[in-house]
């Protein structure tokens, strides 16, 4: 049996992150198009967070918070479809999904930067995990 070291794990992981979001999960993607979503986004009242999830940004609407749960609910089942296939564990295959996720936030939305604070998006990528490439 050959041994994969950490950076060939982690290698692995970010590459199937990278072909699910790109065909199956969709899911993770498709959250984005909905009215609602996108309207709280371009608000700034939701942020892509470092481990993979969405987050509230400040104190939002009960229908703001319960949006966000369902939709990090989604893409926890992707998560650990994908952490299945990959042999890894959810949250290092989340992780791995936020460099791509913090990654495609555009000028003027909201992520969650490594220190935990919430900060707007300008012209050059959003600081993301140290794992990120």
């Amino acid at each position: 049996m050959t041994r994969l070291s950490i950076k060939s794990f982690k290698a692995a992981g970010m590459a199937v992150a990278a072909a699910l979001l790109a065909t199956g999960g969709i899911a993770v993607h498709a959250e984005g198009r909905s009215p609602e979503y996108a309207a709280a986004r371009a608000a700034g009242q939701v942020g892509e967070q470092q481990d993979g999830y969405l987050g509230v940004v400040g104190s939002q609407s009960q229908a703001v918070v319960a949006m966000v749960r369902d939709l990090n609910n989604k893409r926890r089942a992707v998560y650990t479809d994908g952490a299945a296939a990959s042999k890894s564990t959810v949250q290092e295959y989340a992780t791995a999904t936020a460099c791509r996720l913090l990654a495609d936030t555009k000028p003027g939305e909201k992520y969650q930067a490594p220190d935990g604070s919430w900060q707007t998006r300008g012209a050059s990528l959003p600081l993301r995990p140290s794992g990120c490439k």
